[in-house]
This record gives C-alpha cells, sequence and structure tokens, in this order.
C-alpha cells in the first residue's frame, strides 16, 4: 500500500513521540523549549494531516487507525512526562486513561454490532484544549495556571467520556 501524505504526517507524529521523551529524559539546559518546540510540530502534524486527508480525498483505513492511535500515545507521553516531574496529578492522567480505554471499548462494541461511532464534537475539544495545556505545561506557566490546566483536562475529559456513552448507550443493548 503507497503511503499518502496525510499517513506520512501522522507516521511523523509517531516518530516525533520517542523523540519527546528523549529531550524530556536528557535535561540538558533549555531542554523543555526544545520539548515544546516537538511536541508542537507533532501537534501541527495532526491539524494537518487532517486537512490533507479531507480536502485531497486522503481518507484511509489506516489513517482512521493511526491517527486517534498517535493522538493518544503523544498525549499520554507527554502527559506521563508532566506526572513523573510532578507537574500533573496522576489521578488526572487515571481519568484521561480512564475515558480513553472506555470509549475505545464501546467503540469495538459499536463496530462488532456494525455501527462507526465518529469522533464527537466535544471529543474534538477534548484533544485540542488538552494539546494546547500541555504546551502551556511544557512551557512552564505559573501553578496556578496549571492548577487551571488541569482542571481544563479534567472536566473536558470526563464531559466527552460522558457524552460518548449517553450518545451511544444503546451499543450495549443486546439484539
Amino acid at each position: 500500500m503507497p503511503m499518502n501524505t496525510a499517513n506520512k504526517l501522522t507516521l511523523l507524529r509517531v516518530f516525533l513521540i520517542p523523540v519527546f521523551l528523549v529531550v524530556m529524559y536528557w535535561s540538558f539546559p533549555g531542554y523543555r523549549y526544545v520539548a515544546l518546540a516537538v511536541y508542537v510540530v507533532a501537534c501541527l502534524t495532526d491539524l494537518l494531516d487532517g486537512y490533507i486527508a479531507r480536502h485531497y480525498n486522503q481518507v484511509s483505513d489506516f489513517g482512521k487507525f493511526a491517527d486517534p492511535l498517535a493522538d493518544k500515545c503523544l498525549v499520554m507521553a507527554a502527559l506521563c512526562c508532566l506526572v513523573e516531574s510532578g507537574e500533573f496529578y496522576g489521578w488526572i492522567l487515571a481519568a484521561v486513561l480512564l475515558r480513553e480505554f472506555a470509549v475505545s471499548g464501546m467503540r469495538l462494541v459499536a463496530v462488532e454490532k456494525g455501527r462507526v461511532i465518529a469522533a464527537g464534537w466535544s471529543g474534538k475539544v477534548k484533544t485540542a484544549s488538552t494539546m494546547v495545556c500541555i504546551c502551556l505545561m511544557l512551557f512552564g506557566i505559573p501553578q496556578v495556571l496549571n492548577y487551571v490546566c488541569q482542571g481544563v483536562i479534567l472536566v473536558t475529559t470526563v464531559y466527552s467520556g460522558v457524552e460518548y456513552f449517553a450518545k451511544n448507550w444503546d451499543v450495549f443493548k443486546e439484539s
């Protein structure tokens, strides 16, 4: 299968995850700014690959699978680093992980019933706000703003998870 441009950008994002992690653990002078730059580039590939896929009709099954997985891996890698450095509460990361596993599980059940649950508006807001908040935390914001970012991540995560289940609860009904 030849790779289209959108899928190449998704793979670039996947490649940037270990680069981001190496920079975060290397801890050289100014490493946070380099890590932030790598993270921003990775986030921009998410915007760009989606635009290219839709605008140039490059939507593919690989992209439908790999794009959201790359997003989740990028966000989780960054949040794990922030938890380890003491800048993000582990219990909020646990809530984020729980939501991701629960929504993914629900999507698997839906697929078995011949349904596809597309990403909802609240899920897109959750992803975008989480990525922006991580950028701010990597930049080094005052503690009070760090708490605001953690609150935004928690609220958008819980809200979007509840919305996914409320709108799609019928997938769990026996036929």
